[in-house]
């Protein structure tokens, strides 16, 4: 009877499932180990290092190369073999199911795979900015990355386990620990999910309406693919996209969108319900106009956005938008009409904002103007600000290129000159012939913002420079203080004014003058300290800077003013000859994104220039800019076109 057992033990054979793929034996007694998931190429490998063409379960052997788990497969043979080889053949039926399993969930990657790559390419993905840029040949091409910190390769995924998000979300968004960080879970048609947002920069109401949509789906509505259902179907929004990195959904989450999670599911749906705190827009206390529209710029880039459409309904009009800072993420808006703008000059911008790198930019258009234009100590503006949409408007027109930053009612206008900055939306609401006198009236309180001081001062140390005429000119007697230290005492006293007005509350405003004009002034030249021409001409001077349109210019034409009251101090004649021609060339040196700062007069052109001095009619100006190299030149259309 053992004879027979035995032989009938060394003449079975296990099974040969064909799927089954070798299997690694262990010691006698053992349990067979599970098949390691590796590719064939390394099995190949594997098979030829050990010299073995066929598994060992079919009794095939190696040879002289026999490796040592060949050696451990063929040990065990007598009264062990029969229960190793029936613990053989439940562990490749075991092997067989999971290979199984492992193919179906092969195939259901390849139908996930497959899904409508026209719908992928048009979703929107937040936080990832694609702004391809055209090099000035036309032929390389970049993509931006949000800006400040370096693209990662590969990007967080979204967990698709539910309890794996949350804890997540806590790490890494401040879930539990800011109170404005809200996650409000659900179950919809047996499927748990999630709805995260930030608390206050989204709509209650839409997202109240999703919510209540969702309610009404029960268990036979979902399949295994709920969040394609609720994209495609069951999400009641307008603005809704799909996606699967983690930090995407951040950005996306943290601009003012709530993001849709679905357990099981390693995406996430970013709607669009934002709803920034904000203020109605109102005419600008800086360009104010007794006629004309009363609307402005706002601290919310989409209402900035829509003010400029509204007035320029042209399907050329574009808007490019890159986000910049690593942690502020601030949306950056490129505005530009297609067929007019230079296009190297918005390829020019783009690169230049594109190559910020900086952590953020809480204080907005003024940082962004200081890391892409004003690089250095210049104290002058190369860049136009504006808060009227018309001057935007009729800016774009002429083929500028405006910059809108999130957050801010500034927008910024480019290329600009010196000439640009003295411009007022007031001279083109009224008739050419008072709009020229305004013009030359703003013009002359300009030049005596920068030299009158200077050029009264030169007469009273030179004296022999007076014309006859100009002999009243000049102190009937001194005062305490030389007139060196009033005027400098007089330029900080103006400045001490302005900001005390700025931070003045407004019911106090008027007894801050008074006391300004009063006590200050009056009892100033009444001591003796100061001289009655110093303050009349200080104040003539002070009121010409006021009347300069754009602010920043105003101010430093106030610090030229006194580095010429410096020099005429120290150098006389030649102190203000000198510093008059260093004033000149450096604004003839400057340039604003390639354009000549002093143009049209250095370099000088005629029309130009008269079109600077005299505002003509609408319809005789027919030309546009050509320092900003529009693509067409002619600002009216033709006959042709009009009919």
């Amino acid at each position: 009877m053992d004879e027979r057992n035995e032989m009938q033990e060394n003449e079975w054979q296990p099974p040969v499932i064909p799927p089954a793929p070798p299997r690694e034996s262990g010691d006698v007694g053992e349990r067979p180990a599970r098949r390691k998931l590796i590719r064939p190429e390394r099995e190949r490998a594997a098979a030829g290092r050990s010299g073995a063409d066929a598994p060992p379960e079919l009794g095939i052997s190696g040879g002289e190369g026999d490796g040592p788990q060949d050696k451990r497969s063929r040990r065990g043979t007598g009264r062990y073999k029969s229960r190793r080889s029936g613990s053989a053949a439940r562990g490749m039926e075991g092997q067989a199911r999971a290979q199984n399993r492992e193919q179906n969930d092969q195939a259901q990657e390849q139908r996930q795979g497959r899904e409508d790559p026209a719908r992928a390419q048009n979703q929107d993905q937040p936080g990832r900015v694609r702004t391809k840029i055209l090099k000035s040949n036309g032929q390389a091409r970049a993509q931006s990355t949000p800006q400040g910190q370096s693209a990662p390769e590969d990007k967080q995924p979204i967990p698709g386990s539910f309890d794996e998000l949350k804890t997540t979300l806590e790490r890494e968004a401040g879930l539990n620990t800011s109170f404005d960080v809200v996650l409000r879970e659900m179950t919809f048609g047996g499927r748990r999910t999630g709805l995260f947002y930030m608390n206050g920069l989204v709509d209650s109401a839409s997202l109240t309406e999703v919510l209540k949509r969702l309610s009404y789906l029960t268990s036979e509505d979902i399949d295994s693919d709920a969040l394609k259902l609720f994209f495609e179907t069951y999400v009641p929004a307008i603005q809704v996209t799909k996606t699967d990195s983690f930090d995407d959904m951040l950005d996306g989450v943290f601009a003012g969108n709530a993001a849709l999670f679905v357990d099981g599911e390693g995406a996430a749906l970013i709607i669009d319900a934002k709803k920034f705190p904000d203020r109605t827009p109102e005419e600008p206390s800086l360009e104010r106009v007794v006629r004309g529209s009363r609307d402005g710029f706002v601290e919310t880039l989409m209402t900035n956005v829509s003010l400029i459409r509204r007035r320029l309904r042209d399907k050329d009009l574009r808007y490019e938008l890159i986000r910049v800072g690593a942690r502020t993420k601030t949306d950056v808006c490129i505005a530009y009409i297609r067929d007019i703008a230079d296009p190297e000059l918005v390829e020019e911008v783009k690169r230049k904002i594109g190559q910020v790198n900086v952590y953020g930019l809480p204080l907005a258009d003024k940082q962004l103007e200081e890391t892409t234009v004003n690089l250095g100590w210049h104290p002058y503006p190369l860049v136009r600000y504006s808060e009227r949409p018309d001057v935007v408007a009729a800016q774009l027109l002429e083929g500028s290129v405006a910059v809108l930053t999130d957050t801010t009612p500034s927008v910024m206008m480019l290329p600009t000159t010196f000439f640009d900055l003295t411009q007022h939306a007031e001279e083109n609401r009224q008739t050419p012939f008072i709009g020229t006198y305004l013009r030359w009236v703003r013009y002359i309180g300009i030049f005596f913002s920068l030299f009158l001081l200077p050029l009264w001062f030169l007469l009273v140390l030179k004296p022999e420079l007076k014309p006859p005429v100009l002999d009243f000119l000049g102190p009937r007697q001194m005062g305490r203080i030389p007139l060196f230290l009033q005027f400098v005492l007089a330029e900080i006293g103006v400045d001490l004014m302005r900001m005390a007005a700025v931070h003045t509350p407004s019911p106090l405003s008027t007894a801050m003058s008074l006391i300004a004009a009063i006590l200050i002034g009056d009892i100033a030249v009444k001591t003796g300290l100061f001289n009655n021409e110093v303050i009349l001409y200080m104040a003539v001077a002070a009121i010409g800077m006021f009347a300069t349109p754009n602010y920043e210019l105003g101010l430093a034409n106030r610090i030229v003013r006194l580095a010429l009251i410096i020099a005429v101090a120290a150098f006389g004649i030649p102190g203000f000859v000198f510093g008059t021609a260093l004033f000149i060339v450096l604004l003839a040196c400057t340039r604003s994104f390639n354009r000549p700062y002093l143009w049209p007069f250095i370099p000088f052109d005629g029309r130009s220039l008269a079109a600077l001095l005299v505002r003509p009619p609408e319809l005789q100006n027919k030309k546009r800019n050509p320092l900003l190299k529009p693509q067409q030149l002619d600002r009216l259309p033709d006959s042709q076109k009009s009919r």
